[in-house]
């Protein structure tokens, strides 16, 4: 019997492996192809000149004191929005886990509507916001006008949702009784929080606070509005250096900077979550919700619903307020106007984006969804460099320049078979790029809590790996790949780096629209691309809102 077991043990182990091999054979030749190609592409284009290699470039772009600055500003500023977002967020990540209270649902799809708006929509409403003349100004004379702060802030509006979501997905399924049990030992309620629930969150918190770094890091629209000519980011300063100074070595240079600097904070939170992962027990999200017990926990509630109200509802109501304000007073006069043609701005109607975006967003989705899908369930089991490679590789694209990607598809995809520059797929290809790491960051801590007996007790059984993966596995995280999809579509309808380059005039997407118009002077454009921003946002709270409403769990998760 030994024998048998010894026998059977590496065959399986093989199967295993040549599974997961297969896996991750499509999402590796998509990354290939959509991400590292177009990459490679641009970066040579700046720094190989008539057939020769010039890597002194590295150094003498570097060297420059501008360029010197724009690193150190992207860096801090990350720094601080990372710490200033998870500060003020991980008490609403707290209350959505641990407490039920009347209309949970819509206020979790309210704050996850920021995060899904183009950033120089909400460049642009923090600066009518906190700016000269701006709202907080007229009211009550605060004025922030281009400083960091105000940088800060709207970076705090838009990744409020990551932790939220992320952290307090995971907190809600975390069993309450074993910090029960640890208070009952002695403990007081701070140390059974600390030595029980805080190493059980830390791979979520470390997740959250990297894909906050990453998000901010990167950061284009909001610099680029709110910075003006005093701040700028790595991505600002390569879309300047790309668009307007048409200096591709330098901004190749800075895309090889901000690439190795990614790579390194990825590898640097693999490590962590290697060493600070522990085994969860998981229960459902209604035993750990109940309603506010006592004056400090309504307190803390009424706390996180002031603090949404001010930093997350307050510019999407100066945007809605400003798409109203007409010439003639309050009216839809703006949003009439977009069925017009005749502003020289577009060759259709601006409305017209309303519905390419939505198609763009649906396919985007699907290639997402299968993309992710196919590498979550390969990086199901943790171990091994290769996956962690894999796994690295995944969130690549939200570190890496989508200015550089979306440049880099017009350079790269121009010759048969890919010459894709004329083909409408180019669009969602750009936008999975970016839906795919949620989608596999929204699956993988659903499928890692699956207990592991159950897959072996299959495979004991006779089942083959692909069939423990769509009896066991399927049914457990089909709720998790609903939320993904939902996610992947509203984050699709949003991006705006890479589309800029490669959307074609006759079928421009929402947020393009938007900074078109924006890029125009005139009170007609101005209110036009506030119109359009208002209809994004109501388009993508209405598909949360529907997610939250169908999905029979309540984790909360991204």
């Amino acid at each position: 019997m030994d024998l048998a077991r010894t026998e059977v043990a590496p065959r399986r182990s093989r199967k295993e492996s040549a599974t997961r091999i297969g896996l991750m054979a499509l999402p590796v030749a998509f990354f290939a192809v959509f991400f590292a190609y177009p990459v490679a592409a641009i970066v040579a284009r700046g720094l190989k000149i008539d057939g020769v290699w010039r890597f002194g470039r590295i150094g003498e772009v570097l060297a420059q004191s501008d360029i010197r600055h724009v690193l150190w500003f992207t860096t801090w500023q990350a720094l601080a929005s990372t710490a200033l977002t998870l500060l003020i967020a991980l008490p609403g990540a707290y209350v959505f886990a641990r407490f039920d209270f009347r209309g949970k649902q819509v206020l979790r799809a309210v704050v996850t509507v920021p995060f899904v708006l183009p950033t120089v929509v909400v460049g642009t409403a923090f600066l009518a916001l906190v700016g000269r003349g701006g709202f907080l100004d007229q009211l009550w004379g605060v004025r922030l006008d281009t400083t960091v702060w105000a940088i800060l802030l709207a970076h705090v509006f838009f990744n409020y949702a990551v932790v939220v979501r992320t952290v307090g997905g995971l907190w809600s399924q975390l069993d309450p009784r074993q910090e029960e049990a640890a208070r009952m030992l002695g403990a007081s309620r701070f140390a059974a929080w600390r030595r029980v629930t805080l190493p059980a969150l830390s791979p979520a918190v470390a997740a959250a606070a990297l894909m906050v770094f990453l998000f901010t890091f990167t950061s284009f629209g909001v610099v680029q509005i709110l910075g003006g000519p005093t701040f700028s980011t790595l991505e600002v300063e390569i879309y300047r250096q790309t668009s307007e100074i048409f200096d591709l070595a330098t901004a190749a240079v800075l895309t090889i900077v901000q690439f190795v600097a990614v790579g390194a904070i990825l590898a640097v939170h693999a490590w962590t979550v290697r060493r600070r992962e522990t085994a969860l027990r998981l229960v459902a999200p209604e035993v750990t919700a109940r309603r506010p017990r006592g004056a400090g926990q309504w307190a803390l509630l009424g706390g996180v619903l002031a603090s949404i109200l001010v930093l997350l509802v307050l510019p999407l109501g100066v945007l809605v307020q400003r798409s109203l304000d007409a010439p003639g007073g309050y009216g839809f006069a703006y949003y009439k106007a977009l069925t017009s043609a005749d502003s020289g701005i577009f060759l259709v109607a601006p409305i017209a984006a309303i519905g390419n975006s939505l198609e763009y967003a649906l396919a985007a989705t699907a290639i997402a969804v299968l993309i992710g899908g196919l590498a979550a369930a390969a990086l199901t089991r943790r171990t091994g460099r290769l996956v962690r490679g894999f796994d690295a590789l995944l969130m690549l694209p939200l570190g890496v320049s989508a200015v550089t990607v979306g440049f880099g598809f017009l350079i790269a995809l121009d010759e048969p078979p890919l010459d894709l520059r004329s083909s409408w797929i180019l669009v969602p290809l750009a936008q999975a790029l970016v839906g795919v790491p949620f989608v596999v960051r929204t699956m993988l801590p659903v499928l890692r809590a699956v207990d592991g007996r159950l897959r072996e007790a299959a495979a004991v059984l006779g089942a083959s790996p692909w069939r423990v993966w769509r009896e066991v596995d399927l049914p457990m995280v089909r709720r998790a790949l609903l939320m993904a999809a939902g996610f992947a579509f509203a984050v699709s309808l949003g991006e705006f780096g890479a589309t800029v380059f490669i959307a074609r005039p006759d079928n421009p997407t929402l947020p393009v629209a938007v900074a078109r118009l924006l890029g125009r002077a005139g009170d007609l454009n101005y209110g036009q691309a506030m119109a359009l921003s208002t209809i994004l946002m109501v388009v993508c709270a209405v598909a949360l809102l529907l997610l939250e409403r169908i999905r029979t769990d309540r984790t909360g998760e991204f």
